[in-house]
Order: structure tokens, then sequence, then C-alpha cells
């Protein structure tokens, strides 16, 4: 299954939706900066230095800033392809009056994925800037944080999109935030894996916005190595799979 030309079209669709709406982007544009200056300038007075990839001593703040960048981009990619995606599918009957054109199923499952990842790009990079100014980035292979931010957003846009499609009413999105807040919270994203209980730890290394956190926190200090391979393909293989698992729910729904 690859995005299809007619999958931009939806992305498009999206984008000009949105246009009345611009400053839901702008207040995303604030979001890293209270972060960072609440929980990582605020709270790194009182943390102090913890070690980071390779055994390096970081500052708090430069410590915990590439886990809520990776944290932004789920978030971003969440948003659109749980809450937004069910209201254009269950309510406002969207994708019925595009399939009366030559887009495909396949071709919608893709597009919203990848307006998902884009969305969270976008607020990924807001954080990358704003890192970069405070000093927080220490290697230039720090630009590929971008990158592994559409990673997580196509791992956890197509799940989203996948699980979205077993939803049956607003009621059930309890289970989104009760999926994303632990894994916000115990993802290795304000403290290294080292400092949680050996049992919690081994869970914690196969949940999804671990891989991210990892894959962001070693390229912003340049400890790069074959081994970020493997978390690179856990958030592909993610995203694929549910992609996948969206596309053949959503056939016999939108054409039955």
């Amino acid at each position: 299954m690859i995005a299809t030309r007619l999958a931009w079209r939806i992305v498009e669709r999206n984008a000009l939706a949105y246009r009345r709406y611009w400053w839901i982007f702008v207040a995303t544009f604030a979001e890293p900066v209270l972060y960072l200056f609440s929980i990582g300038v605020g709270v790194g007075e009182l943390v102090g230095d913890l070690e980071g990839p390779g055994g390096r001593v970081m500052s708090y703040e430069a410590f915990v800033a590439p886990g809520m960048m990776a944290a932004a981009a789920m978030n971003g990619a969440v948003l659109d392809t749980t809450f937004n995606f069910f209201a254009r599918f269950k309510y406002q009957g969207a994708y019925t009056t595009m399939l009366a054109t030559p887009i495909a199923v396949n071709d919608i499952a893709w597009g919203e994925v990848v307006w998902g990842l884009l969305r969270g790009t976008v607020n990924a990079t807001v954080f990358l800037v704003t890192m970069a100014a405070l000093g927080l980035t220490t290697s230039p292979w720090a630009v590929l944080m971008i990158p592994t931010a559409l990673l997580i957003g196509l791992g956890f846009g197509g799940v989203g999109l996948g699980a979205t499609t077993y939803m049956r009413s607003f009621l059930d999105f309890d289970f989104v935030n009760l999926a994303t807040i632990p894994l916000f919270l115990f993802s290795a994203t304000f403290f290294p894996l080292s400092r949680y209980p050996d049992g919690l730890e081994a869970v914690i290394r196969f949940t999804p916005l671990y891989q991210g956190v990892v894959l962001m926190r070693s390229l912003a200090v340049g400890e790069v190595g074959w081994g970020l391979l493997w978390h690179a393909a856990y958030l592909v293989a993610m995203g694929l799979a549910g992609v996948a698992v969206a596309s053949r729910r959503l056939r016999p729904r939108l054409q039955p």
C-alpha cells in the first residue's frame, strides 16, 4: 500500500478547510515556549543534570525538550486521525461524497494519515526552532529531528486512524486519552529509563512513544548509531499496520 496522487487531494481538502481556523496553528507556536519554560527551565532548576544518550551529562531542559518534541508530534497526529476523522466519517458524511469521485477508500486512509503527520510535524518544527533558540541542541544531527517527527506522525496517525474505525461514539474517545496520557508521562520523556522500576522499564522499552523519544534525544546530542534504525522501523511498521486496518474496515462501511 502506498500513498497515491489522489491521497494528496484529501490533504488539500483538509488544508482548505482549515483556512478559517488558522489561529489553531498559531496557538501551537506558544506550546513549546510554555512547555520548555515551565517544565524544562522551571523544574530543571530543581532537578539538576541528568544522564543522557551515550552517558552524556545533560541539563534537565536539554534532556526533556526532545521528549516533549516527540510528544508534540504524537499529539498532532492523533488529534486529526481520531477526533477530527471521526467527525468527518460519522457525522459529516464527507467521505461518502469523496467516493463519488475517482478517490478510493485507500486514498482516504492515506490522505488522512499524511495530513495528521504533517500536523504533527508542524508542532515538532516549532519545538525544534525554540530549542535551537534556547541553545538546547548541540549537534548538526538535530536537523533530522524533523524527519523523525514524520515517522512519529506516521506511526501514531496510522494507529489512530485504525483505532477510530472501532469507535461507536465520542464517549469511546476516553480510550484515546487513556492511551496517550500514560505514554506522555511514562516514555522516558521526563526522566531517564534507569529511574523507573525494573518491571516498568521493560514495558516502556516496547511502547511506541519511547521509540520516538530515543530517536529525538539521540539526534539532539549527536549520539547516532545503527541501533536507531530499530526504533525507526518500529514506527514505520506501526503506521503501515494501522493504515492497513483502517482501509480494510472502512471499505465495507463506505462502499457497502
